[in-house]
């Protein structure tokens, strides 16, 4: 066991507690500790209910010394990002127009989850306005910095949660993914994210984004993704396009699932530009695959970069989040957010139909790929972590950040389940990682096929600070 605790995995925790030589008081007293060092920092929480955490800890403390642990996570310190409902805790979302005195009756259903299993909730990481870009500031909470560099952005919109488990505040997350937010700051922070197959974690309530949005586990390793995937994917019927409960995907990693399958690695999509570093360290995650027996294949998915369709659809979604706003209150709304609102407003209801049908294209296209692939390999971003408080890097020709994240949002037109990997680092030192797509339903392929990068491509052993 390392001296510090707060580099333990959930499973390695878990594996303490069966053995009575750690304590879920200890994991979280650490977890808090944490929080209070580095959390000024890089403002990853904003809110944090220490007491609470440490009586939840106390009571699971009492249940592993009796010999009934109840459920997966048991008293293993856990995070919720700030767009998810919590019982008792404002769900500010990262904006000045949500009255914190609530009330707060329910829960979402992963967090419904999480209590099930009984996890330790820490608090609630931040998010930009409504989750609505892809970095992590807000008119609420001001700028998430990303912990290895905090002049960086950590990403977003989950930027919160990922610098929370690269800091060592919590082994264990829950993001959301819309167009990318799991997958941007899990690569940009250097931990693992998954945006399982559509309908595997149910949404409640629903998003103005429609079916782009995602729920899923953020972690610093494939297994603590996969337990905490088995926990969240459970149905409820507060979600009508949830899926029956699926096969556990947590004993289905092994090394030998990757041997024979069909992978195209696609370092640029056939159109993306991407930073030299990054096409490296991408390429020596395919290697890995096909030294752990896949047979890998450069190719492009062969569609076209699909930016029109997926504006339609998400600034129509900012539009309906604005719609909601009461008139007073617009005023206190981000800037960026009001102006991909006041588009969307412009757009007739055949550019939204428009829209729909070439999503459908494009998931049709992907089906057809998976029959002659397995999966597919890209780099998550083309670019490591830029200026943090900056929707775009610097110099960047387009004024909105879907333009510099190209690997991500296709797939969430699509349903697909994708995972991001750490699979190197800058010359800066800053983190890089490499995205595994499957086919709908594949989220346990996609997830050993990380394994296998993970296990090959050694991470655990840097941490930021």
């Amino acid at each position: 066991m390392p001296d510090d605790i707060t580099r333990l995995s959930a499973t390695e925790l878990l594996g303490l507690y069966r053995r009575r030589e750690l304590s879920p008081v200890a994991a979280t007293r650490a977890a808090l500790d944490q929080i209070d060092a580095r959390d000024a920092a890089v403002n990853a929480f904003c809110l944090v209910r220490g007491e609470e955490s440490l009586a939840a800890a106390r009571e699971s403390e009492r249940r592993w010394h009796a010999g009934e642990p109840a459920g997966l996570l048991d008293g293993v310190p856990t995070s919720i990002k700030d767009l998810l409902l919590t019982t008792g805790w404002p769900t500010r979302r990262g904006s000045r127009t949500i009255d914190a005195a609530g009330p707060w009756p329910e829960d979402a259903p992963a967090v419904a989850r999480l209590r099930e299993h009984h996890a330790v909730l820490l608090g609630k990481t931040t998010t930009p306005e409504f989750g609505w870009k892809g970095v992590t500031d807000s008119p609420l909470t001001g700028v998430t910095r990303n912990p290895w560099d905090v002049s960086r952005t950590p990403g977003g919109s989950s930027g919160g949660a990922a610098a929370a488990v690269a800091c060592g505040m919590g082994p264990l997350a829950v993001g959301t993914d819309g167009a990318g937010s799991i997958r941007i700051p899990a690569s940009f922070c250097g931990i693992v994210g998954l945006k399982p197959t559509h309908g595997r974690v149910p949404v409640y309530p629903p998003s103005a984004f429609g079916t782009l949005s995602h729920v899923g586990p953020m972690t610093r390793t494939v297994a603590d993704a996969a337990l905490l995937l088995d926990v969240l994917g459970a149905p409820d019927a507060r979600d009508p396009l949830a899926l029956d409960r699926q096969a556990p995907v947590s004993g289905d990693l092994a090394g030998a699932r990757v041997r024979g399958l069909r992978v195209a690695f696609s370092p640029s999509l056939g159109y993306v530009q991407v930073d030299p570093e990054v096409a490296a360290a991408a390429a020596d995650a395919a290697a890995a695959l096909e030294a752990a027996g896949a047979h890998v294949t450069l190719a492009d998915p062969g569609f076209e970069r699909p930016i029109g369709a997926f504006n339609v659809i998400w600034n129509t979604g900012a539009a309906k989040l604005l719609d909601d706003v009461p008139a007073g209150r617009r005023a206190l709304v981000d800037p960026g957010l009001v102006q991909a609102a006041a588009e969307g407003g412009r757009y007739t209801a055949l550019d939204y139909a428009r829209a729909q049908y070439a999503r459908a294209g494009l998931g049709i296209a992907m089906g057809a790929f998976h029959e002659q692939y397995d999966l597919l390999v890209t780099p998550t971003e083309p670019i490591v972590a830029f200026e943090a408080g900056a929707e775009v890097p610097a110099g960047s020709a387009e004024p909105r950040w879907p333009s510099w994240t190209p690997f991500t949002y296709p797939f969430n037109m699509t349903h697909q389940p994708a995972a991001t990997v750490p699979c190197g680092f800058s010359a800066a030192g800053l983190p890089i990682g490499v995205q595994v797509v499957g086919p709908r339903h594949a989220d346990a392929l996609v997830l050993a096929a990380c394994a296998a990068i993970e296990q090959a491509l050694p991470w655990r052993d840097r941490w930021p600070g």
